[in-house]
This record gives structure tokens, C-alpha cells and sequence, in this order.
């Protein structure tokens, strides 16, 4: 260790003592780091993540009792609304479990709809543009809080509406918080325009309803700049980028953006009603070199675009599987995120008439809802001239239902809620729960060896530095001997119910009455134990 060149025999007899000492001592030192750098391996907080599960083994089950409903539910809805042709399809755990059919595609042939019929899909299609840019951004290609004008140098030149307002950014574009006024139905009719009537357009300058940043307002042509930032960034048409880096990995052969490119046995040709009757809606082109296409112009079917709402429920909830999918999933969350608050209605009624206050917000190119009992709904609606379809999904919930129609501005939303709060209470579905991980199971064990004396907790060596500083050892002992004796004979103690990885509760059982024990551990490697709380629980 020294080197051969020491005269240890030459050393007087305390120098050789102090240098066995140190060797022994750094022996020791290295026998302890390397004991300690295992255990840190061995608890890699990576792998020992414990995703989220259901505790029902038979939720499916359940879920197929309310197939014959579904189909009810859409019948229903479908001719009360004059609804020529409807495709839905209810997807479960990443797979298409049921799907069903009314209708024609083409009411003068008669062409029956399947769940292959290609059906355009409109605003449904943004959230295609928005996983495009974050593949973008993930690639290093672009930055979401880079300004747009980067991207589309034409922008550069806009007069915002106040002196002291930003530069639109990609982030304001995804989230609809560009300060472009609302622009259904203007927005439909651009579908065929071209990339130069498009920089025509911005070279006149736009009209703004809010300096960027600000607030909420839904925008095709925010999303029709997501199209060419796409197709500027990638070097690629936005339609080309998208199919081959989304489409293809997902298995969707025969969706596309221009209804011409589609078999006339598969294509779903839009209605009106109007006079008591329905009237066949000019189809809308998407040109080859068009911009807007990105914001509404997508065709595709139930079997295909059920792959990829398979894909968006792989994200939920995080996990170490392999991740193979045409964007990480963290960025297919990332997209889920409420990045820009919408509303907030105390009144709002579900299709049974029952009162649920539900806030909402737009993540990317999907919106989000979150409602009284705490489910949270992503989603998003399309209309065009001849169409209406939406897809929602419950993440907690590992379903989720799309369904499309072609009528004009078919509202799909209202009848795809119908259909989930129905599965919801017939398969009396609860969300999936998390288990306790194994750190969180270890420090409860500790834990409750001390209680309620807490002798030599001091000493445990399972508690942070801030621990005994914040709850003096005369008062941890004072309420847990108070609370022990109240309980009487200690009967169990039960799971860690997890919020988190780091923190959860549990119950100890008494005779008399029940103690619950809250406590959270710190960010240490390994996690010891921050904060505590016990308090009295009566027994159910």
C-alpha cells in the first residue's frame, strides 16, 4: 500500500503502533464505504419503484357486464341526435376490448359503418402535432420556451397588442395561451391553405384577444404554427414527420390527412341535418403543402386509433417496463399535464343529473378535467363541416372510450362521459392504488418497535437531524403513552396506506379505540424519517 521502499523494522515502537493504527483504521474505512456503497446499490430507487396497481382481479369481469349498456347508451344517443353513422370503441389496460357500430358511411350506398371506417377526425388531431414537437424536443431539435419566431422567422415582426408583452413561445402555441381570439369555425375553412397563404397571413399581421401568456383561448392557427414548426424543425411535411415518427410505430396503416387518399368503401362522408333531413357536406382537402392540416384535418378508424390511446394509458402510471414507444413516456405525461388553467364550474352536471363541480385545463393538444370525487378525465373533442368525434381517457382508471360520428359537429363529448361514468358504477371501479414501497414498509416496522415509549429512538439511527429538534422526546413519549393506554390491548397494525413513495399513514388497531400513525421520510439515501403525527381514530 506504501510501497516496498518503507523501513517499517527501522520505525520506533509507538511510530509502528500509530502506523497499524492507520492502515487498520483505513482498512476499515474502506470496508465500511464499500458496505455502505452496496447497501445504496441494493436500495436503487429506481428499480424498487412500486407502481401503482388494481385490486380488483376481476375488474374485467366487471367492465364486460356493461358492453350491452354501452351499445344502449350510443343507440340512444345516436338517434335522439340524427346521427347518420356513429364508431366507438371502449379501451381497457392498452387494449380495444369492445367496439360497436351504427349507422352508414355513406347513407345513398348504404356502406355500413365499421370499426374500420375512416371517419375525420378534426381537433382530435392536435394532440398528433403536439407529440411531435415534444419528439422534437426530446431530440434537442427545438425548446418549448424558446420564442416561435426561432422557428418561423416570419413571426419576428408581429405587433404584440401591449408594449411589454413576450414573444409568442412553443409553449403558448401547445397550450393555447398564444392570445389568438377563439377561432371555430374561421379555423375550419382554412384547411386547404397553403404554407405561403399562411406566411401571407402572418405577414399582415395578427389580431390578438390577449398579449401571450395570459390566458386560456382555444386557437386552430396556434396549432396550424405548431404544423410549420414541425415542418421547419424537422426538415420534413408536418403529415410526413408525424407518419412516419407517430403512425407507422403505432400500427396505423390507413390513417391519413387528406380524404382523397383514402378507399371510397372506407371513407365516412359527413352530413348536415337541416330541414328534417340529411345533407351531404363538401369534404375538406388538406393540400399537400398546407399548413393547417395539423390542427384538424386527421382521418383514421376506431381499430387504429385505438393504438394509440393504448399508447397514452402506457404512460400511467410510471413504471420500468421497456420504453419503446414513438415518445418517452414521460413526455406522453408531460402532455397530460394541466399546463394552462381553463374554468371552473360549481354547477356542472353529470349525464345523471347528479352535481359535480369539475375544474378543467389544456395540457398539450388535450385538455384535462379534474372533478369533485377527484377523477381526472383527459380528453379532446374534433368538429368539422360533416363531423364530430372526442376521446377520453381516466389514467387512474385504465379506460378510456373514443368515438366518432358524421354529422356535423356531432357533440361526442357528453355521451363518451355517459359511457365511462356508467362502466365507473356498474364495475364499481376504483382507481388504481399504490403499495407501500419497501423503504416506506421498513421505517413503519421501525417505527412501531419504538412506540410508545421511544426508547433510545435517539439512537435508532432512523430519523433525520431535524427530527428531535422538531418534536421533543418528552412530548413523542407523553402522546403516544396517553394515546397506547386509551387504545388498550394492541390487536394489529395495519399496511402502510402510500401517498408516495415517502409517505403514508397506518393504523394501529386497539381494543378500545384506534391510533393512526402520518409520517414522511427525507430525500437521504437511504430515507429516514422527517415528520410524524399520531392522533386517535375511531373504530369503524
Amino acid at each position: 500500500m506504501f510501497g516496498k521502499d518503507i523501513a517499517f523494522k527501522k520505525l520506533p515502537g509507538m511510530h509502528k503502533f500509530i502506523l497499524l493504527l492507520f492502515i487498520a483504521g483505513m482498512l476499515t474505512s474502506c470496508h465500511q464505504n464499500k458496505t455502505a456503497s452496496s447497501s445504496i446499490a441494493s436500495t436503487n430507487f429506481d428499480t424498487a419503484y412500486q407502481p401503482a396497481t388494481f385490486a380488483d382481479a376481476g375488474r374485467m369481469e366487471k367492465i364486460m357486464q356493461a358492453f350491452p349498456i354501452i351499445d344502449k347508451i350510443f343507440k340512444e344517443y345516436a338517434d335522439s341526435n340524427h346521427l347518420p353513422g356513429v364508431a366507438y370503441g371502449l379501451v381497457v389496460d392498452g387494449k380495444l376490448v369492445y367496439k360497436g357500430n351504427i349507422g352508414y358511411t355513406d347513407i345513398d350506398k348504404k356502406i355500413p359503418v365499421t370499426s374500420s371506417s375512416l371517419f375525420r377526425i378534426a381537433s382530435m388531431s392536435k394532440s398528433f402535432a403536439a407529440m411531435a414537437i415534444l419528439k422534437l424536443r426530446d431530440e434537442g431539435k427545438l425548446n418549448l420556451d424558446d420564442p416561435a419566431y426561432l422557428y418561423i422567422p416570419e413571426l419576428k415582426n408581429l405587433k404584440y397588442p401591449t408594449a411589454d408583452a413576450p414573444h409568442i413561445t412553443v409553449r403558448h402555441l401547445l397550450s393555447h395561451s398564444a392570445g389568438f381570439p377563439e377561432d371555430n369555425p374561421w379555423g375550419d375553412r382554412q384547411l386547404a391553405d397553403t404554407d405561403k397563404d399562411l406566411l401571407e397571413l402572418i405577414g399582415k399581421q395578427l389580431s390578438f384577444s390577449n398579449p401571450p401568456g395570459i390566458a386560456y383561448e382555444y386557437s386552430n392557427l396556434g396549432f396550424a404554427l405548431i404544423g410549420k414548426i414541425i415542418t421547419n424543425v424537422s426538415g420534413m411535411r408536418y403529415q410526413d414527420y408525424i407518419k412516419k415518427n407517430i403512425w407507422e410505430p403505432l400500427g396505423m396503416k390507413t390513417t391519413t390527412y387528406e380524404y382523397a387518399d383514402v378507399d371510397p368503401d372506407k371513407l365516412a362522408h359527413g352530413y348536415r341535418w337541416l330541414n328534417e333531413k340529411w345533407n351531404e357536406e363538401t369534404l375538406l382537402h388538406d393540400t399537400k403543402d398546407g399548413s393547417w392540416g395539423a390542427m384538424g384535418a386527421m382521418i383514421s378508424s376506431i381499430d387504429e386509433f385505438a393504438n394509440y390511446m393504448a399508447f397514452h394509458m402506457s404512460a400511467w402510471p410510471p413504471n420500468n417496463a421497456p420504453d419503446n414507444g414513438p415518445i418517452k413516456r414521460s413526455s406522453v405525461r408531460e402532455m397530460h399535464h394541466p399546463w394552462r388553467f381553463a374554468g371552473f364550474n360549481p354547477n356542472y352536471k353529470y349525464p345523471d343529473g347528479r352535481t359535480c363541480p369539475i375544474t378543467t385545463a389544456y395540457c398539450f393538444g388535450l385538455g384535462w378535467t379534474k372533478d369533485c370525487d377527484g377523477k381526472t378525465y383527459i380528453a379532446h373533442s374534433g368538429g368539422l363541416p360533416g363531423f364530430g368525434s372526442q376521446w377520453r381517457i381516466m389514467p387512474d382508471y385504465g379506460i378510456g372510450i373514443v368515438s366518432f360520428a358524421n354529422r356535423t359537429y356531432s357533440p361526442m363529448g357528453f355521451v363518451n362521459l355517459k359511457v365511462l361514468d356508467t362502466i365507473v358504477k356498474i364495475a364499481q371501479l376504483q382507481p388504481m392504488q399504490l403499495s407501500p414501497s419497501k423503504i416506506l414498509e421498513q421505517r413503519k416496522n421501525e417505527l412501531v418497535k419504538l412506540l410508545p415509549d421511544w426508547n433510545n429512538a435517539e439512537q435508532s439511527g432512523i430519523f433525520s437531524e431535524n427530527f428531535f429538534p422538531d418534536y421533543p422526546i418528552d412530548t413523542l413519549k407523553k402522546y403516544a403513552r396517553d394515546l397506547y393506554a386509551k387504545a388498550g390491548k394492541i390487536i394489529s397494525v395495519k399496511e402502510v396506506k402510500p401517498e408516495n413513495q415517502l409517505r403514508g399513514s397506518f393504523i394501529i388497531e386497539g381494543e378500545n379505540t384506534n391510533i393512526e400513525i402520518y409520517f414522511t421520510l427525507c430525500p437521504e439515501n437511504p430515507p429516514l424519517i422527517q415528520e410524524y403525527h399520531i392522533r386517535e381514530v375511531p373504530k369503524e
